[in-house]
């Protein structure tokens, strides 16, 4: 499950126009996923409107870019999942506060979106698969599953952490271990891969935002190290430049 052949990786490619699922690629998710938690919190304690101002025109932007392209392009694709970590982060929240709903409900809200995209999805195409973006009505259900599912893992990483009380540490540990059970049923079996892709892609939310809220937030709250939002986010932006400037080279054809 979390790694594929190169030969896999190879054929994945040169079909979908989404990026081959491998070690890097969730190297990759979980820095954008730490990241996209930081810098929301991190603009929202600046400004609310500039917040939503950011996350709003950073994901048209985005996405613009994302599509004008009919194939794997590394440096956009990783800008796209950037800013819909950005915005997703925001999405959840802005629920939570807005509306004054509480995890629980936030969670099982985001779950009931997630399965209507995949539903819509599978009945509209005959399929969920990743390798087989390779269409423009497809990548747009892959975007919205993709903005669901981090929505979904905000709220459920904040159920943990908040409402159940865990805190930061705990709840990383936690969904650490639960993607190993995807990890593992795909390598003990070798089958329902792509369910057990999707469930693994979820969880890579709550763990990255727990992870990236554990070093920022405050001991009072969570007990975070209190390092800052703001310094969490450069430091991520950073690393995830770095990180895709490792893959620029990486595309596939139209």
């Amino acid at each position: 499950m979390t790694t594929v052949s190169s030969r896999a990786e190879r054929a994945a490619t040169a079909t979908s126009w989404v990026a081959p699922v491998g070690v890097f690629f969730w190297i990759l998710k979980l820095t954008t996923t730490a990241f996209g938690e930081a810098a929301s919190d991190g603009l929202a304690g600046i400004s609310p409107v500039l917040a939503v101002l950011v996350g709003v025109v950073g994901l048209v932007l985005a996405f613009r870019w994302q599509t004008r392209t009919h194939g794997f392009v590394s440096e956009r694709y990783w800008s796209m999942v950037a800013a819909v970590a950005v915005f997703g982060t925001m999405l959840a929240d802005g629920v939570h506060v807005a509306l004054g709903l509480p995890y629980p409900v936030t969670s099982v809200l985001y779950a009931a979106a997630t399965a209507a995209v995949f539903v819509a999805w599978r009945r509209s195409e005959g399929t969920i698969s990743i390798h087989d973006i390779n269409n423009p009505r497809r990548e747009r259900f892959y975007w919205a599953a993709v903005m669901c599912t981090f929505a979904l893992g905000t709220a459920v990483g904040d159920l943990t952490a908040a409402t159940l009380g865990l805190g930061f540490g705990p709840s990383a540990l936690l969904f650490a271990v639960l993607m190993l059970v995807p990890a593992i049923a795909w390598r003990v079996t070798g089958r329902h891969e792509v369910g057990l892709f999707w469930c693994a892609y979820v969880l890579t939310r709550p763990l990255g935002a727990s992870i990236a809220d554990g070093i920022a937030k405050p001991p009072s709250f969570g007990h975070g190290l209190g390092v800052g939002d703001i310094p969490v986010t450069l430091a991520l932006g950073a690393l995830l430049i770095g990180l895709v400037l490792m893959t620029m080279g990486r595309r596939s054809p139209a």
